[in-house]
């Protein structure tokens, strides 16, 4: 295969990709855009093993290498796909991220042993700034491939809610430490990358960066968690795009970027719709409920419970109802349940909206999926900034499962550790029903005051059957 005809190929797998990316913009045409997607990898899967196998240097036991890494990968990926339910989708994107990076620093590495081996350090200009530019290539592919990979591995961890996986400040001065980390690892790139018979310190700066991956990972707490998804997946870009300039492969070098730009966008998103910079998700908390109003002093007294039955009697009549999914909804596996909750609405005259905050679930567009996968109509989905206007003018508020997302002291109390966050208006609702096991706080650890308010009913109980229940009750009254 020429060079032409193979760039030729890589540009088609590139257009591809950039084709999928618009149309996965929009649920009608998501699947497509998968498809297409796909269609793209599958391409360049196909050059590079043809272009591995014109290869000299890759015969005998590299051909089978090649092989059995095809057929275990393959295997794998249809065994997660098939497998892992949609609440495991946020920790299995977290996997899938940092496998991309710490491929990118693996291939990175084999790379530079080979140089290595070959034990020749250029001395012409031209050279040596072609040799400059490789290390300089491996250098970032490793670091940030490292700090992708170990950092993936304890965000899925944590996600995954593993008892082993550190959380919070594992060390005294963590934040100094990490800065400190984050400057030896560029020194030491910089200095292999200037003296070309230092190229050894390639391993060192990985053993740092692999540090650094777990130290600004741990302390990230859990409603950050969406905002560092979308940054460790375009770190996965980054490295693949810098591995490509270690390959010149420039199929990988299109598609890493496009990884990592896209995250990089979403990332930005994701921030503005929690109202915090990406640098204070990286290197600060999302705070401590110390000096808040206690739950005694919130919900003493104040809140009042209701039974399905009496659910179903308050929806007599109601013209229009908005449900808010969240978490809770996914962990139980309620959106079949609630697809016929809002049947059995409309079946009575209700108009019945979705009110989905940007950072619902613990990963972006969690809650639109599952909403997908309920089959409920995506027009009947709307984000926080076009539903927020109507709920004045809503009957009944639905939140089953969410929390911080729905918590007044957002709009009230500034020192809150969620101030200024944006959220769904739902207690300018005429009536509020809580649908949630118990009053416990959610990932901000703050009690919240739209439980105890005068036109909230909580409904306590597994989000599945709290629903299912209600849905009968609603088809009895009706």
């Amino acid at each position: 295969m020429s060079e032409a005809v193979r760039n030729a190929l890589y540009l088609f797998a590139s257009i591809c990709f950039i084709i999928a990316l618009k149309r996965l913009s929009h649920p009608r045409t998501a699947v497509r855009g998968n498809v297409t997607g796909a269609l793209g990898m599958l391409v360049a899967i196909a050059v590079t093993c043809f272009v591995a196998y014109e290869n000299p240097d890759i015969s005998g036991l590299g051909y089978w290498l090649i092989g059995i890494g095809l057929v275990i990968g393959s295997i794998a990926g249809l065994y997660l796909a098939v497998r892992v339910p949609m609440t495991g989708m946020p920790q299995m994107v977290g996997l899938l991220n940092g496998f991309g990076g710490g491929a990118s620093l693996l291939v990175a590495a084999c790379e530079l042993i080979a140089r290595m081996g070959a034990g020749d350090v250029p001395t012409e200009a031209t050279a040596v700034t072609e040799m400059r530019f490789f290390v300089g290539s491996t250098m970032a592919a490793g670091l940030i491939g490292a700090v992708t990979f170990f950092g993936s591995l304890v965000a899925a961890g944590k996600l995954q809610e593993l008892k082993w996986v550190p959380s919070g400040n594992v060390i005294p001065a963590q934040q100094l430490a990490n800065a400190l980390l984050l400057i030896a690892t560029i020194a030491l790139s910089v200095w292999a990358t200037y003296d070309l018979s230092k190229l050894w310190l390639f391993f060192p700066m990985v053993l740092l960066a692999s540090v650094l991956g777990v130290f600004v990972t741990t302390p990230i707490g859990g409603a950050d968690m969406p905002v560092v998804i979308c940054l460790l997946n375009s770190y996965s870009g980054m490295a693949a795009a810098a591995t490509g300039f270690v390959l010149n492969n420039y199929g990988l070098i299109i598609a890493g970027s496009l990884v990592g730009s896209s995250g990089i966008i979403l990332c930005q998103i994701m921030c503005k719709a929690m109202n915090r910079s990406l640098g204070n998700v990286l290197f600060g908390k999302l705070g401590t409920a110390s000096g808040g109003a206690s739950a005694d002093d919130v919900y003493g007294g104040k809140v009042k419970s209701a039974s399905a039955e009496e659910l179903g009697l308050l929806f007599d009549g109601v013209r229009r109802v908005v449900i808010v999914p969240g978490y809770g909804m996914a962990v139980s596996q309620a959106q079949h349940a609630v697809r016929d909750l809002a049947n059995a609405l409309e079946a009575r005259g209700a108009t019945v909206e979705y009110g989905v905050h940007p950072v619902a679930g613990r990963m972006p567009g969690h809650m639109n999926v599952l909403l997908a996968e309920a089959n409920i109509p995506y027009d009947k989905v709307k984000e926080m900034d076009e539903i927020n206007s109507s709920f004045d003018q809503t009957d009944v508020a639905i939140v089953i499962g969410a929390n911080d997302v729905v918590n007044p002291v957002a709009r009230t109390d500034p020192k809150s550790p969620i101030a200024g966050m944006p959220i769904l208006d739902v207690d300018k609702a005429r009536t509020v029903v809580v649908v949630k096991r118990s009053l416990s706080p959610g990932f901000a650890g703050i009690p919240n005051p739209l439980f105890a308010a005068p036109n909230t009913l909580m409904y306590f109980g597994d989000g599945k059957k709290a629903i299912l229940d209600l849905v009968a009750a609603v088809k009895q009254a009706g």
